[in-house]
């Protein structure tokens, strides 16, 4: 099994919420987040993932800029596209609609 390298761990998460199933997804990002988030630059705390369109996508979550970017920043809290399979998106539309239930981010890591 290869190693994970947590980049950002959200512990609020396990305070204000009872887990009850864990997804792992992937996400869209462009070079320069993926470089800030390898050193560490990351804030799960107020994030949440929403269904839209049959697509999910990731709110909240701010990934500082990298500083060594060559062309202009963008927004560090800009919703970010999941990568999950349709028939993943399927069960959590159906779970969505229950009442109490959020997608919310526990942990960032590379493989």
């Amino acid at each position: 099994m290869a190693q994970k390298k947590i980049v950002g761990t959200n512990k609020k998460a396990f305070h204000e919420y009872s887990i009850e199933q864990t997804l792992e997804a992937g996400l869209v990002l462009t070079g320069p987040e993926v470089k800030s988030l390898r050193a560490g630059k990351v804030n799960l705390r107020d994030g949440y993932a929403q269904l839209k369109n049959g697509e999910a996508f990731l709110y909240n979550v701010h990934i500082s800029p990298y500083s060594y970017a060559t062309f202009v920043p963008q927004d560090p809290l800009r919703p970010r596209k999941l990568l999950l399979h349709r028939h993943e998106i399927r069960k959590l539309v159906g779970k969505l609609h229950e009442k109490g239930i959020a997608l919310i981010p526990i942990r960032i890591y590379f493989i």
